[in-house]
């Protein structure tokens, strides 16, 4: 391969990196001004002094009804008239609201947090336990073609991107606890603030990402027998024998593809939710879809039964959101593992889009198979270290 093709080839990797890097300083000029929400609370000092509307009587009664009791209706969450076209502000207070908040600091933090640690030990342990796992018979110097450019670029936009949303998203959840105290509200303030309109735009690359994967991955998704087998084996991480049959994927990176797309699907749709709030209501729509089917979700956990308001819709989304985000991080955090020091070998497949022979052979036998096969229909079977590279050695 000579030297310009070698230049020409590596500027092909730089596509997601300037997509995404466009769409993260995109969103720094381009806040969602028509949708965005803030949180503003009054200083600790701060005294309030609210009546409801209207002069009291004599007596402290107004009309036909206490004071106590007006206040006992809006604290039940009583919706007055406004004269506004948005009538959730009708709701001066939310009772939900405090439930949704106290779970959110309380539970979510703690057992989410208890996951991802949890799985970051357990990978440290296998690691300990079973070590690197090498190629058997060593490297051949053989390379063959596993990924193209094109499944490079989507892999790495999606991966990227998620990077990103991870570590803007863990900010939102832990950032006022475990960051606050250390940088201080000075500092601590500003990031967030450009995290939050990272986190927001960056959530597009996400999408077109995970769009792409999925239309060049799911033909070689798909389960079949040979899943079962390699399942049986444990695919050859347990113990140092050979390892199954796979083709192109095997039946754990089909997991890891299928837990990425489903997962990676619901946390695109809940974000929408989050990014263009108020206009949507796939919570009572769904538990209602179950309803339907004898599924009664909001017993099963119990929730109130829908249909919901507008702001419990979001509070929903906000806890839904949370939940998923943590579970995919935990999964990648597996795939991160065995892609990079778990599995020797298992970088270049993402890294050059070329692997080794040995590595192949050991990995997906039947994948390589495959490829020798056509190479010999396509009668271009002269030297293997040249037919199997699609290219010429350097």
């Amino acid at each position: 391969m000579t030297s310009l093709t070698m230049r020409r080839t590596s500027m092909w990797y730089l596509i997601p990196v300037i997509v995404f890097a466009t769409l993260v300083l995109l969103g720094q000029w381009l806040p969602l001004q028509a949708h965005a929400q803030s949180s503003v609370r009054p200083p600790e000092n701060a005294t309030t002094a609210i009546a409801p509307p209207g002069p009291p009587l004599q007596g402290g009664v107004q009309g036909t009804q206490s004071d106590a009791e007006i206040w006992h209706d809006i604290r039940l969450g009583e919706t007055g008239s406004v004269p506004i076209p948005d009538k959730s502000a009708g709701q001066m207070i939310q009772s939900p609201g405090e439930d949704w908040r106290l779970y959110r600091n309380g539970p979510t933090n703690d057992y989410l947090g208890y996951a991802m640690l949890a799985t970051i030990v357990l990978l440290a342990l296998f690691f300990a336990i079973r070590g690197r796992i090498k190629v058997e018979h060593g490297m051949s110097g053989i390379r063959i073609k596993r990924f193209s450019t094109l499944e490079r670029m989507s892999h790495w936009l999606m991966a990227l991107s998620f990077i990103t949303l991870g570590i803007s998203g863990l900010n939102f959840t832990f950032g006022r606890s475990l960051l606050l105290p250390v940088i201080g509200k000075d500092l601590f303030g500003p990031m967030s603030g450009f995290l939050k309109a990272t986190h927001n735009y960056t959530a597009f690359a996400f999408m077109v990402g995970l769009a792409l994967s999925f239309v060049l991955w799911i033909v070689h998704n798909i389960p079949d027998r040979t899943d079962l087998n390699w399942l049986a084996k444990g695919g050859g991480l347990l113990s140092k024998s050979s390892h199954p049959p796979a083709k192109k994927f095997n039946a754990g990176q089909k997991i890891i593809f299928w837990g990425v797309m489903l997962l990676g699907l619901s946390l695109s749709v809940s974000g929408w939710a989050l990014l263009f709030p108020f206009e949507h209501h796939l919570f009572s729509g769904t538990f209602a879809l179950l309803g339907n089917i004898g599924i009664d979700v909001p017993a099963i956990l119990g929730l109130p039964e829908p249909p919901y308001s507008a702001i419990q819709e979001q509070q929903f989304n906000s806890a839904w959101h949370g939940i998923i985000s943590v579970v995919m991080i935990c999964l990648i955090l597996a795939h991160i593992y065995i892609g990079t020091i778990g599995m020797q070998g298992a970088y270049d497949a993402m890294g050059s889009g070329d692997v080794d022979l040995n590595w192949a052979r050991e990995h997906h036998s039947l994948w390589v198979e495959e490829v020798m096969a056509k190479k010999t229909d396509d009668g271009a079977v002269a030297a293997p270290a040249e037919w199997l590279m699609g290219t010429d050695r350097t």
